[in-house]
């Protein structure tokens, strides 16, 4: 595998462990800054609004900038924005600094994927995709244990500043100089939008994120207040839930090739029961140890339910543009998710954030019995020839 496969997963750890490191942060944010959880909680929100909305938009601005440069640029912003945000004085000022790289973040993932596919197929997308399941593992109990170590929150920005100050450094010596290639016509493109199955497994795909993440942002504060852990046992409990999603995703990826719409509802129901569990046991030590564990291995295959559930039957053609689609509607059910959770838990309290999930849980699993005549998808069916097989399957 090429050094520049490696780099792009490294680029990828960094990206995702400033994107979500600030949840394990929230409570000291909160009272650092003299505002509410919920308040504390739009750090988050704000990242993945603004992912949405560039998402579609982003890569064909910048189609005939050399891919490299872009590369550089990305992980660049990522640096100094967490440099800004370990300096903030005020929560405006921390706001700022943390959507000034997501209006790139997309563009990252565009181009680092295209690259790996070229380069290795499957096996290198799913190389740099591993950077994202590391980051879960490793580098948001890594930000989270820095600010209770050096009991400063601003720790937390200083150590994602230097993984993607590294990341850059790898990309700048090991990736070579990629011109843009030609624009091609979107047209056919967007043909795949007439396809009602898209748009349900759109909707669906936010849901399910709006589920997972109004309660995932708020586990730290969940088990500081509701467990009432310390933030060494936090630290220990999100490497914990990490660690059990690399080996979750890696089952779900089994199942999804056995079975995608079973693979997809059981996932569902898992996820439902998990989130009970934890609302009736959450101020128990020893079961929330086990139930956490749990979670994170059904939690962290989410990503990869939607992401085979929307792009199994779509034509290679459009793949790259359904893909912008789906990252857009991965953020807004995080946007959505950590939103209403946060007015859940300014309102009724923390421990109630469980049940805006199993609702969302819920709703999400009667819209997978929805089907259409087989009339309404008839010209869908006929031009499905040249289906490619979803990237991230061998992860």
């Amino acid at each position: 595998m090429k050094k520049s496969i490696y780099v792009l997963a490294l680029g990828a750890f960094g990206i995702i462990t400033t994107e979500f490191g600030v949840v394990g942060i929230l409570p000291t944010i909160s009272r650092q800054f003299g505002v509410s959880i919920e308040t504390a909680g739009w750090l988050l929100s704000a990242f993945a609004i603004t992912v949405a909305v560039s998402s579609p938009f982003i890569t064909s601005f910048t189609s005939k900038i050399n891919r490299k440069f872009l590369l550089c640029l990305v992980m660049s912003i990522f640096v100094l924005s967490n440099l800004i945000s370990a300096f903030s004085t005020n929560f405006t000022m921390l706001m700022i600094a943390r959507i000034l790289p997501a209006v790139l973040h997309p563009l990252f993932w565009n181009i680092s994927i295209a690259i790996a596919f070229k380069e290795k197929g499957a096996k290198g997308v799913s190389t740099v995709m591993l950077g994202l399941s590391l980051a879960t593992v490793l580098g948001i109990p890594m930000t989270t244990y820095a600010a209770d170590l050096f009991h400063n929150w601003k720790a937390s920005f200083f150590l994602s500043s230097a993984i993607s100050l590294i990341a850059f450094v790898g990309l700048l010596l090991f990736i070579p100089s990629i011109p843009a290639e030609k624009e091609r016509s979107d047209q056919s493109q967007l043909d795949v939008l007439k396809n009602p199955f898209l748009w349900i497994n759109l909707v669906s795909t936010i849901g399910t994120l709006a589920a997972m993440f109004s309660s995932y942002t708020y586990l730290t504060a969940y088990l500081e207040e509701i467990t009432k852990m310390d933030g060494a046992r936090i630290s220990i409990m999100l490497l914990l839930f990490g660690s059990m999603g690399t080996l979750g995703n890696w089952l779900m990826g089994i199942a999804l090739n056995r079975n995608v719409k079973l693979t997809t509802r059981a996932f569902l129901l898992l996820l439902i029961t998990v989130q009970i569990l934890a609302y009736a046991l959450g101020g128990v030590f020893i079961p929330m140890v086990i139930i956490v564990s749990f979670w994170g291995m059904i939690h962290t295959g989410g990503f990869l339910v939607c992401n085979i559930r929307t792009t199994q039957n779509i034509p290679h053609h459009a793949l790259e543009f359904v893909n912008s689609l789906l990252t857009s509607s991965f953020n807004i059910g995080i946007s959505l998710g950590a939103f209403l959770g946060g007015i859940v838990s300014s309102y009724y309290g923390v421990q109630h954030v469980l049940s805006v999930s199993v609702l969302l849980l819920s709703g999400t699993f009667i819209l997978s019995f929805f089907s259409f005549p087989k009339s309404t998808t008839a010209n869908e069916e006929g031009e499905e020839k040249d289906i490619p097989t979803p990237v991230c399957e061998g992860i």
